[in-house]
């Protein structure tokens, strides 16, 4: 059927007055009389009473008047859906963070979005790197949050942030009692680590800055975060840990310290797949990727959420 006439009809039923209806459509009232009654040939019922000086709605034409408003509604709202979901304005975003980075920069990219995108359904899980990676390729995840370097093919993955990195330390031990670290004083300190291949990148890219030149003397394997401060907290060895992963996990028995200059950092990826990429994907990756960009020209190649470091103050 006629779109057209349907809307034809509505402004007619409105107005109750074909020339004040012809002028409200743009059209000649003889070219609305001939669609009127075209309207009522397709419905095979008469909408209109014209027995008397002024035309009336006939029972049908009362139906049809409340149906074409109803249909015509839902058409506005369809194409309002529609043109929404084209911008990334609606549907579902299926997000996994990572375990180590529960601090303000990742939550505040979600907040972010979820602020300029109200009507997109957030399905948020954590995971961890390789996780994160592997779901992203089975289609299970549209983005998730990594730690780089990381070697996955078609994903694509893009810096967003970096923090630095603190040494967890048992509170008994003597290293607790320094302001910061050298490396030379932990270089034989047992070790407390989680398995690399939870994240390849972010175990190596730790090591190497931490332990430069050699492999650190892992005494004992953790699965995350949580268990490697309870392991500290135990005597068991020291840990390597992002800031703010060590400082929501703080407990009782660790302290933790800043190992001397250059301190080690790592970096936060945001990984969506590659290839053509919907439109709530791209109206989240492309913010974020922006943001970043624009905090490292400001910066010199840092960003601005990073913690600011005192050179005087204890990170316990």
């Amino acid at each position: 059927m006629d779109l057209r006439r349907w809307h034809y009809f509505a402004v007619l039923a409105e107005e109750m007055h074909f020339t004040r209806a012809a002028a409200r459509l743009f059209v000649s009232q003889p070219s609305l009389s001939q669609q009127i009654r075209a309207f009522e040939a397709e419905l095979g019922v008469a909408l209109l009473d014209r027995s008397g000086p002024r035309f009336a709605l006939t029972e049908a034409g009362r139906v049809a008047a409340a149906e074409a408003r109803e249909l015509l509604d839902r058409l506005d709202r369809a194409r309002g859906v529609i043109a929404a979901a084209g911008r990334g304005d609606a549907g579902r975003l299926r997000i996994a963070y990572t375990r180590s980075a529960p601090g303000p920069l990742a939550g505040d990219l979600v907040a972010a979005f979820r602020a300029r995108h109200p009507d997109v359904e957030l399905a948020l899980e954590t995971g961890w790197t390789s996780l994160n990676l592997a779901r992203l390729a089975a289609g299970e995840i549209d983005v998730g949050f990594v730690r780089p370097p990381v070697r996955a093919p078609g994903i694509e993955v893009a810096v967003v942030g970096s923090e630095e990195v603190l040494i967890a330390v048992p509170s008994g031990h003597a290293l607790a009692r320094r302001r910061s670290l050298r490396r030379a004083w932990i270089a034989g300190e047992p070790v407390v680590f989680w398995p690399r291949e939870n994240g390849p990148g972010q175990y190596d890219a730790i090591s190497e800055q931490v332990w430069p030149g050699g492999v650190p003397p892992i005494v004992r394997e953790e699965p995350e975060d949580e268990q490697l401060m309870r392991a500290v907290a135990e005597g068991a060895g020291i840990a390597a840990v992002p800031e703010h992963r060590a400082r929501a996990l703080r407990r009782r028995g660790v302290v933790l310290r800043r190992l001397e200059e250059p301190a080690p950092v790592i970096d936060l990826g945001l990984a969506w797949r590659a290839g053509p990429v919907a439109p709530v994907v791209r109206a989240f990756v492309e913010p974020a990727r922006a943001g970043a960009a624009y905090a490292r020209g400001r910066t010199g190649g840092d960003f601005p959420w990073r913690p600011a470091k005192s050179p005087t103050a204890s990170p316990t």
